[in-house]
């Protein structure tokens, strides 16, 4: 075990009031592609960039391109939890870990077993009619052909925040307080410059910052302890 595997160690140990803020490179490891990334084969299939097609003008002009494109490479249907995903399930369930504060939309942390779990951009397992707000799961919005429909005619739009729009204001005042309140905050698979997410951060007000980033991050010089790594696989060896 090195050093800063045995330091990080040391200090979830001597906690009960950690907190972790996770980003896309949590679900990397499970097989989910950042959607921003692009390649030869995406042009051949999309007109236009990934952050133009997710954005509410989009979705409201251009639903059936929208869907096509949220099918392809947001649902992330076969996708399994990690290494990561359960240590963090196992830290709530010792008493120690009070919150987990994600930028991810795949259910990925429930699915290991944490329960307090703040979904900063929302879930694709959940899903509302745009008229009249009835519920749909995930299998109903993957079932559907093309845009999918509520039984009144409105279309289903997932419970996703899109750009142009703001995040749900309960979810990040509870992040805010359990950051706040925090004496370990971990972040973990986030190059921390998606905002207003990223500013979470300077609520923090503890001694503790850890720090698990495969690149450099602009909080690095902040940090007690900066872990240069995939975050499941450094969680992996605590």
């Amino acid at each position: 075990m090195n050093e800063k595997i045995k330091k990080l160690k040391e200090i979830i140990d001597g906690t009960d009031n950690l907190v972790f803020f996770g980003g896309a490179g949590v679900s990397t490891e499970s097989g989910i592609p950042d959607f921003r990334s692009t390649d030869g084969l995406y042009s051949q299939k999309y007109d236009f960039p990934p952050e133009t097609i997710v954005s509410h003008t989009f979705f409201m002009k251009r639903n059936k391109d929208f869907f096509d494109f949220y099918k392809d490479k947001m649902m992330a249907l076969d996708a399994k939890p990690n290494a990561a995903h359960y240590k963090l399930a196992e830290w709530e369930a010792q008493g120690k870990c009070r919150a987990v504060v994600t930028q991810n939309i795949d259910g990925l942390h429930q699915a290991a077993g944490s329960r307090e779990v703040l979904e900063l951009h929302g879930s694709v397992h959940r899903n509302y009619c745009t008229r009249c707000g009835e519920f749909y799961t995930l299998e109903d919005v993957m079932a559907a052909d093309g845009v999918p429909r509520c039984s009144c005619g409105g279309i289903i739009k997932p419970d996703v925040v899109l750009y142009e729009e703001g995040l749900d204001q309960k979810t990040l005042q509870k992040a805010v307080m359990y950051i706040r309140q925090a004496e370990v905050l971990i972040i973990g698979g986030t190059s921390l410059t998606v905002y207003p997410a990223a500013g979470l951060i300077d609520y923090y007000q503890g001694n503790r910052l850890v720090l698990i980033n495969k690149s450099v991050t602009p909080m690095d010089s902040r940090a007690d302890l900066v872990i240069s790594g995939k975050i499941g696989e450094v969680l992996g060896q605590v």
